[in-house]
């Protein structure tokens, strides 16, 4: 039993704490950044199909119209996040590495890029089927970075009896504060999409789960909540990653989801403190989701901070405006644990980025990055919270036997947070290799 469960705290166990790196940040206010000239806007930016181009090369649109429809229910619109002109549709690079197709929009400089299209809503008025169809129409997606769209979370699937939502504010992932300040300045707006999201579920619940650094946020969220609106909020041990939707709920509720289960399947929903924020400030006026805050941090930064960015604007654009102190340095799209490389500066900021994180050339690490064998420690499988054995999983995908790592060793329960990659002493890039495994596993499938 550790320190935490000794007190009483709520938690889950294993799990690691690494250094934060949030005081760079914690401190600065959300500010917004300039338009850039031009805008990179991908089709998929959400999982599932990629929306489909309204508009043509040429044409000119006005920031919030509708520039892309959703193919299909697992899939979500795309809005104009500035007034301008159309230069075209073609393959532009993404954070997952292969270029995708993006309507790339050129931004009138003369403009005053105020939202022009969306119409207000009596929210108060609406149904709950009418509620999800406002959120599918803003093209909301989960802003914590995995950016399912928000509508389909909203609308569980029939015999599913969900009975209350959690609402992640752990940001467990170092280095990222962005969904701290939304908490602390757009605290109104949190607890306001908090109740849509509550009316569209049927659920008289709802938990805020906050990480117990960030107590100032536990008590503001806590110092707006009305009596008897069935909303909570609740400070959870400070530990990674207590903000994956498992472990929050574990934490939050006392409940487990089972193995290749869904919350749903146990009565519970959740949603980023980021994306019902964003829904208490869209919905009401009509809007659709054009920008969204980012954190741009990093010992590569000139001018770290929280950043209202328009959703498009490059990552070589971000840095320009936040000061990148060398171009050898190592830039990453989110925390350091699950984020991503990115593999040009072209790259676009979408829906799900939740930061741009500037790692130089001493922060990386020079020192030898040598992979050693497995020397059967057992670190990883004390660090991984859903009690995998990482190793066994390691030394079977050294062996390419992917079949067993999925049948026998519960692959897919993995999730990717990294703690067993940060913990091995040999270096060892086991959550690497457990994506590669499951892609191949899911080539198979199809």
């Amino acid at each position: 039993m550790n320190l935490a469960q000794l007190l009483g705290m709520a938690s889950f166990r294993h799990g690691i704490h690494p250094p934060d790196h949030k005081a760079e940040t914690a401190s600065r206010p959300i500010r917004r950044m300039p338009f850039p000239p031009r805008l990179v806007l991908p089709l998929a930016q959400h999982i599932g199909k990629p929306a489909l181009p309204l508009v043509q090369k040429g044409q000119e649109v006005v920031r919030g119209q509708p520039i892309a429809a959703a193919d299909g229910y697992v899939s979500s619109p795309i809005h104009a996040p500035a007034t301008g002109r159309v230069r075209g549709i073609e393959l532009m690079p993404s954070a997952r590495g292969p270029k995708e197709p993006a309507i790339l929009l050129d931004v009138y400089e003369s403009a005053t890029q105020e939202v022009l299209w969306g119409s207000p809503r009596k929210m108060g008025e609406l149904t709950p089927e009418e509620i999800v169809q406002a959120v599918w129409d803003s093209g909301m997606v989960g802003l914590g970075g995995a950016a399912f769209p928000s509508h389909v979370k909203l609308a569980p699937p029939k015999g599913l009896e969900v009975d209350v939502l959690v609402v992640n504010g752990c940001e467990c992932e170092p280095y990222l504060t962005c969904d701290y300040r939304m908490m602390l300045e757009w605290t109104d707006d949190l607890v306001r999409g908090t109740r849509y999201a509550m009316l569209a579920l049927g659920v008289k619940k709802a938990v805020i789960g906050i990480e117990d650094n960030k107590m100032d946020a536990v008590r503001r969220i806590s110092d707006r909540i009305s009596a008897g609106s069935g909303i909570s909020v609740k400070a959870v041990e400070t530990k990674y990653p207590q903000g994956a939707e498992k472990m929050l709920i574990k934490s939050a509720l006392g409940r487990e989801v089972p193995a290749g289960g869904l919350p749903a399947q146990i009565g519970v929903v959740v949603n980023n403190v980021g994306t019902l924020a964003m829904l208490g400030r869209l919905l009401p006026r009509g809007e659709g989701l054009i920008e969204r805050v980012i954190t741009v941090t990093g010992p590569g930064v000139e001018r770290p901070g929280n950043y209202l960015v328009p959703i498009g604007a490059t990552v070589g654009f971000v840095l320009k405006q936040a000061g990148l102190k060398d171009v050898r340095a190592e830039v990453i799209l989110g925390g350091p644990m699950m984020g991503s490389s990115v593999p040009s500066f072209d790259t676009p900021i979408i829906k799900g980025t939740s930061g741009v994180l500037v790692l130089n050339e001493p922060a990386i690490g020079a020192e030898d990055q040598r992979i050693w064998p497995c020397i059967k420690c057992g670190r990883c499988l004390s660090a991984c919270p859903m009690h995998l054995n990482p190793s066994m999983l390691g030394l079977l995908a050294a062996k390419r036997e992917f079949d067993t790592m999925a049948e026998k060793y519960h692959l897919f329960d993995c999730f990717e947070c990294g703690c067993c990659s940060y913990t091995c002493p040999s270096n060892i890039p086991l959550v690497q290799y457990f994506r590669i495994a499951k892609s191949i596993q899911r080539e198979k499938a199809a």
